[in-house]
């Protein structure tokens, strides 16, 4: 069963389109769905046999000159097919950024809650924040950057790149079939972020251009 793609403008959705994403089982209600129809250029669906498997709300834009994928949230299914959704979403994510920024080395960043769903940036070099890594100078200022265009910077730590509280209006919402094997010290940076209390981590990696052409192709 191979995973559909497709990309359309966020504002096309109809309130069957978001009924359809709602009913999902992931972390977002109508409410959620509403707000990032309007928040977002972008709305990627992932379909196998026709039955919706995965979701994302995203846009391509540059941040002070330098290109950015910045994914306002994701939702996959809780289903066997789960990691080759994320990948068929994450690939098409990056093979908007090689039409849209071509010989260009871009920043990718969204919000998480849970250290599985950074699996979803496996792909990235410089991940930041990063276990045992003391993020300082430009790494800190991307993370503000990033906070300010989510719009979380009023309850953002830049020493730790964790939102307090109302930082959950968008993340990326994946639960990983292994958690066991998540990275103990990954589980331990985000024993930070106060999930129940609406809190979130700021995420961000690098492609560099001419990786960025390997994964951005169909």
């Amino acid at each position: 069963m191979s995973v559909e793609v497709v990309t359309n403008d966020a504002l096309a959705l109809t309130d069957s389109d978001l009924d359809e994403m709602a009913s999902l089982g992931g972390a977002f209600d109508i409410g959620a769905l509403s707000k990032a129809r309007e928040d977002w250029v972008l709305v990627t669906t992932a379909r196998i046999e026709g039955k919706l498997h995965g979701f994302s709300f995203s846009t391509l834009e540059r941040i002070g000159g330098t290109p950015c994928v910045l994914i306002g949230l994701m939702s996959v299914r809780r289903h066997s097919k789960r990691d080759q959704v994320l990948r068929g979403l994450m690939g098409e994510a990056y093979h908007r950024a090689l039409m849209a920024f071509p010989d260009e080395d871009v920043v990718v960043g969204s919000r998480f809650v849970a250290p599985g769903a950074v699996d979803a940036f496996r792909d990235l070099v410089d991940l930041t924040p990063t276990p045992g890594n003391r993020a300082v100078g430009e790494e800190r200022a991307w993370g503000r950057r990033l906070a300010k265009r989510f719009d979380v910077d009023a309850h953002y730590d830049e020493k730790t790149f964790v939102v307090a509280k109302n930082g959950q209006d968008g993340f990326l919402d994946f639960e990983t079939s292994k958690p066991d094997k998540v990275d103990a010290d990954l589980a331990d940076m985000f024993s930070a972020v106060r999930a129940d209390a609406g809190g979130s981590m700021i995420v961000y990696g690098w492609t560099m251009a001419e990786d960025l052409v390997k994964l951005g192709q169909r």
